[in-house]
């Protein structure tokens, strides 16, 4: 099976802390020349030091805020090259009911996980097409499937930004170039910590109970660490991985009960 990333060139959004830098950190494992995006400078900066160059292999970072289209667009019209592999990831919407959040919280939630992609995706589109291989990874939610209570701007983009990475399947296809969403489940990130002290904090109850409440939903009885999700992405970006497009793949250990 192969699964050499070896003289690709692979962009990370998100890619300082998580699981954009668990998926950067197993490409370049895999021999891949990996930038990362995120908007901390020395969280980049540190985030450089973990990757592998056991290929001799050129890491680099791009400073960028992803819920500011126009400065990301700036960004890319100043990079010369393309790359193989997009992992599009990006820190979710804040918490809440829809019915309580403004067209403003709407539109931010747009323009990071959908406008800024739009034009990272134009970018290196071009590259992609003549190198005849392409990777598009959209790291998006197990929301997609089955909204999840309190994420309610999440759950909304998120199914935008799931037809879109389906419609860019069918187009992009034959050029050599796949479009897949992961679904991550309950995952141990900055966010889901966030998350869950918030929840703790609206009822009334510690943080060890709401975990608690997660793992009684999912069959392994445990969260994800940030890696397991970071092998699923290296994987498809691979080219074993060459005839999976267009899928909504869950990572979720077992907590979707649709199919």
């Amino acid at each position: 099976m192969d699964l050499s990333l070896k003289g690709k060139y692979a962009l990370v959004c998100g890619g300082s802390k998580g699981i954009g830098l668990a998926s950067a950190i197993e490409m370049s494992r895999q021999g891949c020349n990996v930038t990362l995006l995120s908007r901390n400078v020395h969280d980049l900066s540190q985030a450089l030091k973990l990757l592998y160059k056991n290929d001799n292999q050129v890491h680099r970072f791009i400073v960028a805020d992803q819920s500011n289209p126009e400065e990301v667009s700036r960004r890319f019209a100043t990079i010369p090259h393309g790359f193989h592999i997009l992992v599009l990831n990006s820190g979710g919407p804040k918490a809440g009911k829809i019915i309580d959040s403004t067209t403003q919280d709407l539109q931010v939630a747009f323009n990071n996980l959908l406008l800024s992609s739009q034009i990272i995706v134009r970018h290196s589109y071009t590259y992609m097409k003549n190198a005849i291989y392409g990777r598009i990874i959209n790291m998006i939610s197990i929301g997609l499937k089955e909204p999840i209570p309190g994420l309610g701007v999440s759950n909304t983009i998120r199914g935008a930004v799931g037809n879109w990475s389906k419609t860019l399947a069918y187009e992009l296809g034959p050029d050599g170039i796949t479009v897949n969403n992961v679904l991550p489940g309950y995952t141990l990130t900055d966010r889901l910590s966030h998350l869950m002290e918030q929840r703790a904090k609206d009822r009334g109850i510690e943080k060890e109970d709401v975990i608690q409440t997660y793992l009684d939903q999912i069959p392994l009885k445990r969260l994800a660490s940030p890696n397991e999700i970071g092998n699923v992405v290296a994987f498809i970006a691979s080219p074993a991985a060459g005839y999976i497009n267009g899928v909504n793949l869950p990572v979720d250990g077992g907590y979707l009960k649709s199919l």
